[in-house]
This record gives C-alpha cells, structure tokens and sequence, in this order.
C-alpha cells in the first residue's frame, strides 16, 4: 500500500510556488512572537507576515471576535449593500483616528486591490489619465499594481501594461517637477520598504505634498505596510507631518485576517456612485469575520503602549546589534529596520544561520544584502533581548 504523501511532500506538489527556494518550514502554532514547529523548534517571528501581525500571534481579543461573528454569520451580500455590524463599526473607529477628515472607508480584500481602488478613484474623480509613481517602490502585483511597481526586473515580462506611468525617484526634489495637470495622482510609500527601509528625506513628503495641491493632482499614501503603529505612530502620515488625499491600508488591518481598505473624504468617495454607478465592486471586500478581526486588533493597538514604545525598542536593537563589526548600517523607523550586510552571499548564509538559533527573518523584495527586524509590536524587552542575543550569534557565525 503506498504510503501518503507528508504534509511537506504536498505543499510542494500542490501549493503554486513563486521561488525556487522557499523557506519550506512547517509551523504547528503561532502565539505572541513566537511561532513552533511541530517538531518543537521554536522561532521568534521577526517578519510579522510582513508586517500584518502587529498585535502578535493568537491574541485573544483577536481569536474572541473571529468566533464571535463567525457564529453570528459570514458572508451576507456583495460589499455595500447591507449594514454589517463589524463593517460599520471598524469604518468608524478607523475615520476617528485618521487625520484630514478621511472619514470614509471603502473596504476591499488586500492591499494590492487597495491600490488598484485608488487609482481608479482618482482617474474618476480628476478625469486625468497620468500617474506618477517612486522607483523602487512597491504596491502590489495584480496587472494595474504591477504597472506602478518601481522596479523593472518584476515587470518587465508581463508588458505591457498601464499608460501614462511616470517613475520619479524617491527623494529627488527635483523629480517633482515633473508632475504636472496632466496626472491624476502620485502614488508613493511615506517610507519605501520593500527597497530596504528608506526613509524620506528631510522636507521631502511636505514638498511632494505642496506640488500635488499646486497641479491638483491627488497623491496616494499606500500605508499597507507602515500603517498600525509599525514606524511608531499610528500611521506614518502622522510621523511626517503630511496628509494624503487617499491612504491604502492592509496587512495589519486584519488582525491577521486578509483585508485591505481605502479612506478618503466623503466627497472624493462618493465619486463611485455615478458616471457609472457602481463604480468599483467587490464580493469578498470587508468580509464581516475579517472585520471583526480588525476592529479587535485596531482596539488592542489602542490601548497597548506597544506604538509609543516602538522607537524606543528600535534604539535598543541599533545599539545592540548596530555595533557589531559586521553590520555596516542600519536603516529604519520604529520596528520596521532593515539591518545591512553589504554583500547578497552573507545576507543568504545570514538567514540560514538565523533559522538554526531559532530567528526567523527574511530580505527585501529590492534590497537582497539586508535582513528584516519587523516583529510584532507586542514583543517585549525581555523577547526583544533574546532575540539580539540570537542574532549576535548567527552575525558571529558569519563567515
């Protein structure tokens, strides 16, 4: 009789893959910062799903809401045509904690439809057919997404894609010249994560922001990752001093669970209800149980001091493991720190001796000599110092 196939032998036979190398490792129960093996090894998660479990794995609250609503019903009715109670009230406590009167929230599924929304919304609303995008930016890979991601190795085989795509270079004061009444909107990270933790220059953001109002183009903050107090603040927005007129949101929104959103003002959003009617749709977008995740998890971010204590965490982890002979820099806000190796061989020798002290962390998608220091915002100063002392470790290893 033959024998079934393991759980691993499965995941590669069935699970489409997007490496030829993924990590491969089998994870039984996640709680806090932790995440077990079902053989036992224990890894703290210096990843967070890429910043999605920022409350930390199997918080109660979080687990108490999904069982809740999961009893009480799922999925209803295509998005907006019902009143869902966790739809509601997650809008609500989101539009009291957004700045510049972004008091209207339309949920979707992931940040990628989050962006693709925006952008429809501002070609709608502007009646203009240009965009302007960052290099190296990124904001998802569905085919409109794709069309503004900042870097051409990922794009360049699915061409071709949108028109009217214009790529400034993050930082360049001078680039914002180019923007001008022919574009319906910028789109741009407040911090660029995926090309490894940049951070905007000083009077960066305020100058993008006065050229946008000056051409009156609309610019989009996509806060899928910086949102949720990772860079300290509840949004980065707030850390720069800067108001968009649409932000994008995902990963952390959830709780965990896939959900992704757009918020604006009243009068921008309304734009989808003519010239055509139902202007965007989506069936799964704001599903209750996704919601009842995010309004607990929106909650405990809330209440916990985790968000304040974030910088002083990130001072804690550039002493630590800034010093160390082999670490050439560190970049970053908050809990989201990218840690430079200057080489792509240590940062892949890096990442495997980290698995083996129990630390699991990964590169970025543009950046592949840096590793990732992104864990959840609920880790303690005990954890937090666990945690550099395995990295000390794994950076002693390296040859």
């Amino acid at each position: 009789m033959k024998n079934k196939p393991t759980i691993r032998e499965q995941f590669f036979a069935h699970v489409g893959q997007t490496s030829p190398s993924p990590l491969g490792i089998e994870i039984q129960k996640a709680e806090g910062v932790f995440l077990l093996s079902p053989g036992g090894k224990q890894y703290v998660d210096l990843i967070s799903g890429v910043s999605v479990s920022n409350v930390g794995h199997a918080r109660p609250e979080v687990i108490r809401a999904i069982k809740e609503q999961a009893d009480a019903y799922t999925h209803l009715m295509v998005y907006g045509e019902i009143i869902q109670r966790p739809q509601v009230q997650l809008a609500s406590l989101l539009a009291e904690n957004l700045p510049g009167g972004m008091s209207s929230v339309y949920f979707v599924n992931s940040g990628s439809e989050a962006n693709e929304a925006a952008l429809k919304l501002a070609k709608r609303v502007t009646g203009r057919g240009h965009i302007a995008c960052f290099s190296n930016a990124y904001h998802g890979s569905t085919h409109g997404a794709l069309s503004i991601m900042g870097n051409e190795d990922f794009r360049q085989a699915f061409r071709p894609l949108l028109p009217g795509i214009t790529a400034l270079e993050f930082n360049s004061f001078k680039d914002l010249n180019k923007i001008d009444g022919t574009f319906a909107c910028v789109i741009a990270e407040p911090l660029q994560a995926e090309a490894g933790v940049i951070t905007p220059a000083p009077g960066f953001l305020p100058a993008l922001r006065k050229r946008c109002t000056d051409t009156g183009t609309l610019l989009i903050f996509d806060e899928v990752q910086t949102g949720f107090g990772r860079l300290g603040t509840l949004f980065a927005m707030e850390k720069y001093g800067v108001v968009p007129d649409i932000v994008t949101l995902a990963k952390a929104l959830g709780g965990g669970m896939p959900l992704g959103a757009l918020a604006c003002n009243p009068e921008l959003m309304n734009a989808w209800q003519n010239n055509p009617v139902l202007g965007h749709i989506t069936t799964f977008g704001g599903h209750p149980v996704c919601c009842a995740a995010g309004l607990a998890s929106l909650k405990v971010l809330l209440q916990e001091p985790w968000i304040e204590q974030a910088g002083e965490k990130a001072s804690y982890v550039r002493q630590v493991i800034g010093a160390h002979p082999r670490v050439k820099e560190i970049r970053g806000e908050g809990l989201l720190l990218a840690v430079e190796l200057g080489s792509a061989d240590s940062l892949q020798q890096m990442i495997s001796l980290l698995l083996e002290e129990g630390v699991l962390s990964d590169w970025f998608l543009y950046c592949d000599t840096a590793f990732r220091i992104s864990p959840p915002l609920c880790i303690s100063m005990q954890e937090l110092e666990y945690t550099c002392r395995k990295v000390l470790n794994a950076l002693d290893r390296l040859k």
